[in-house]
C-alpha cells in the first residue's frame, strides 16, 4: 500500500508545508538545477517510532527556518535498509529548500543536525543503523565540497536507489556537479521499484 505524508495528485497538498508559510504562489514541484544556486536537496528518512510523522515533523521545523523556504517534496517511498539489514523498512522522500543568503551549506548542516535532534534522534555510531529521523544535505546549489564535517554532493548519493528515486520526481533533470543526470544515475544502479516501494540488493 502506498505510503504517503501528501496526495499525491494535487500540488498545493503536497507541497502544504511551504503553503503553510504563504509561499505556494512561488514554488515549483520542478526546480532547475542551475536555475538557484541557493537551492538544497535534502534526503529524509526514519524507520523508528512513527515514521510517517516523523517526516512531517522535520520539514515542518525546516520551513519554519528564516530565509528557508520549502520548494518541492517528494512522495514518500517504502525502502529497504541499506548494509545493516535487520531492521525495519525505512520511509524516505527528498525535499527542495530554497535558503537565502547568508544561510549557507556548514549553516544548513547545523539545521539539518539540530532538528534531527529535536524530534528525538541519538546517535549511536553504527552507521546505516535504525533512527528517528536521517536528514542528509545532498547538495546546496552547484557546490563541491570537501571538509571534514561535509561533503557536497553527498559521497553516496550516487550509490542510493531511495535517494535517487525520489530526487528524479521533485528534479527530474537535476545533473550533479562534474556528474551525471539523475535519471542517468538511475541506469548505473540496481534496484526495483514496485509502486511506492524501492528494492535494492
Amino acid at each position: 500500500m502506498p505510503v504517503s505524508l501528501f496526495p499525491q495528485a494535487d500540488v498545493t497538498s503536497r507541497t502544504r508545508i511551504a503553503a503553510s508559510s504563504g509561499t505556494a504562489a512561488r514554488m515549483s514541484l520542478f526546480p532547475q538545477a542551475g536555475a538557484a544556486s541557493r537551492t538544497a536537496y535534502i534526503s529524509l528518512g526514519s524507520n523508528l517510532g512513527a515514521p510517517a510523522a516523523n517526516l512531517a515533523a522535520a520539514l515542518e521545523s525546516l520551513a519554519r527556518l528564516p530565509g528557508v523556504r520549502v520548494l518541492a517534496v517528494s512522495r514518500v517511498f517504502r525502502t529497504d535498509p541499506q548494509d545493516f539489514r535487520d531492521q525495519p523498512f525505512f520511509l524516505n522522500m527528498t525535499a527542495a529548500l530554497d535558503c537565502a543568503p547568508p544561510r549557507d551549506a556548514s549553516e544548513l548542516l547545523d539545521d539539518l543536525l539540530r532538528t534531527e535532534e529535536e524530534i528525538g534522534r541519538v546517535r549511536s555510531g553504527q552507521r546505516s543503523g535504525p533512527r528517528v529521523i536521517d536528514l542528509d544535505l545532498l547538495l546546496f546549489g552547484n557546490q563541491v565540497m570537501n571538509t571534514q564535517r561535509l561533503i557536497l554532493p553527498h559521497p553516496r548519493i550516487l550509490e542510493r536507489a531511495f535517494v535517487l528515486v525520489p530526487l528524479s520526481e521533485i528534479a527530474p533533470g537535476l545533473a550533479l556537479p562534474g556528474g551525471p543526470e539523475i535519471g542517468e544515475a538511475l541506469l548505473r544502479i540496481a534496484y526495483r521499484r514496485e509502486g511506492d516501494l524501492i528494492r535494492q540488493p
